[in-house]
């Protein structure tokens, strides 16, 4: 059974619940991404994406006297998560079912350890599709 840790991203980009939204926007260009968890003390406390960026952005820019916007202000707080040796079958199973883009993997004291992105699927998917191709060329080569 192939298990979420040894799927995960284990380098996570994440941003502190105190920095600025100009941070988080910085960091999801910098670094070509959608999701950033977002941590207190190295454990998950919510998490920005892109559409929350673009949502917050297009309603702050609407009022001329607005503070500037934290991560805290924006981030969604109650994440669901995984654990590195959840299924990765029910990991999938969990994103489609709820239409996430991603889930963050945190141990049983709440530290961030990794992510699992449809990007890594897709890659994870290739490689079984690769790996596929290759054994039915074997086997017509051999035939």
């Amino acid at each position: 059974m192939q298990i979420v840790g040894e799927l995960m991203t284990r380098e996570v980009v994440a941003l502190k619940e105190t920095q600025n939204l100009g941070k988080a926007e910085e960091l999801l260009r910098l670094h070509r991404i959608r999701h950033l968890p977002v941590v207190r003390q190295g454990k998950l406390v919510g998490l920005i994406t892109h559409r929350d960026l673009l949502r917050a952005a297009a309603t702050h820019a609407t009022d001329p006297a607005a503070q500037p916007l934290w991560a805290a202000d924006i981030m969604t707080r109650d994440v669901t998560t995984v654990t590195p040796e959840a299924s990765l079958r029910d990991a999938v199973v969990l994103m489609l079912r709820n239409k996430f883009g991603c889930l963050p993997v945190i141990g049983q004291d709440g530290a961030l350890l990794g992510i699992v992105t449809e990007a890594d699927l897709v890659r994870y998917a290739q490689h079984l599709i690769e790996d596929k191709d290759r054994r039915e060329l074997a086997r017509e080569f051999n035939a």
